[in-house]
């Protein structure tokens, strides 16, 4: 890359994350399992429905069975091989908290540019309205959205979309409201602009780095609050290969294949973590400060 190329803000923005272990492991463990997603039919040691009754030996067996040369993991209560399962549930767990948080995001930044930009009532009945929302748990909300509607997989994720709206409204809206005094802004408004052109084309750049670093770290957490929902059974098919519903059929068979419970949980582990770090990567490249302390 040239010097000039690396002068530019968006140059020193990706030099910084280049050279960010936090960023390249969290690459690294989001890759993993997106890729594991995405080529579990080909890698994984069998199909997520197929039972294994016997042991090795030819054996009838009675619930889950320890790890064995073939069972890695062992097998669940039904007699499935718990790794092919944990693989072909990354699909489910990370679609689901994907499509949580771009719901999120759909709803919750409009509401937040809104509330930003036009100030005064409008503001103080959204902004009201969002504190309101956030002074319930979350998983109390999740519960009663998914207790309102039939328990499903798209329950789930509208549940969990609900929950992450107020977080994206009051970041936009802050990011909002340190732009819309500025020059730039006030120049299109005085030259005539529509207020939506002025949020869309003038105002919607600046609030794509906060959006980006808050999805990337809020999918983490979206992927572990589908779980605990698929835990509680709100996921409706409880055979669907899913971390939190494997978890949740595993409460009562630890004793038998703790791997039963491992493989799955530390699945959800380690996606939360990579989908932190690499939200901490974009984070570190993304903020103007960092600018600030170079130029200092």
């Amino acid at each position: 890359m040239s010097d000039h190329a690396t002068s530019r803000p968006t140059g020193r923005g990706w030099r910084r994350f280049t050279r960010s272990y936090a960023a390249w492991s969290g690459i690294g463990l989001v890759g993993a399992f997106v890729a594991i997603a995405m080529l579990a039919d080909a890698i994984a040691p069998y199909g997520p429905n197929i039972r294994f009754p016997k042991d090795e030996a030819g054996n009838e067996v009675d619930g889950p069975q320890p790890p064995s040369r073939r069972n890695w993991l062992g097998t669940d209560s039904s007699y499935k091989d718990v790794l092919s399962r944990v693989m072909y549930g990354a699909r489910l767990s990370l679609l689901a908290g994907v499509i949580s948080i771009v719901l999120a995001i759909v709803i919750g930044a409009p509401l937040g540019a809104v509330a930003g930009y036009f100030g005064g009532r409008v503001d103080a009945l959204l902004m009201r309205s969002i504190d309101v929302a956030l002074a319930f748990p979350s998983v109390l909300i999740a519960l009663l959205v998914a207790a309102a509607f039939s328990p499903g997989w798209g329950t789930v994720v509208l549940a969990v979309g609900l929950i992450n709206v107020p977080i994206f409204a009051r970041q936009v809206r802050a990011t909002v409201l340190t732009v819309v005094h500025l020059e730039y802004v006030l120049a299109s408004r005085a030259l005539g602009a529509t207020t939506w052109h002025i949020l869309t084309r003038v105002i919607f750049p600046a609030l794509v780095s906060p959006i980006v670093v808050l999805a990337s770290l809020s999918i983490g957490t979206a992927v572990l609050e589908v779980a605990g929902l698929a835990f509680l059974g709100l996921g409706g098919d409880l055979t669907a290969p899913e971390w939190g519903s494997m978890l949740g059929q595993a409460r009562s068979a630890w004793g038998q294949n703790l791997w039963f419970a491992l493989g799955p949980g530390g699945a959800i582990s380690l996606t939360v973590l990579g989908f932190n770090l690499l939200g901490d990567g974009l984070r570190d490249a993304l903020d103007p400060r960092a600018e600030l302390e170079q130029v200092v």
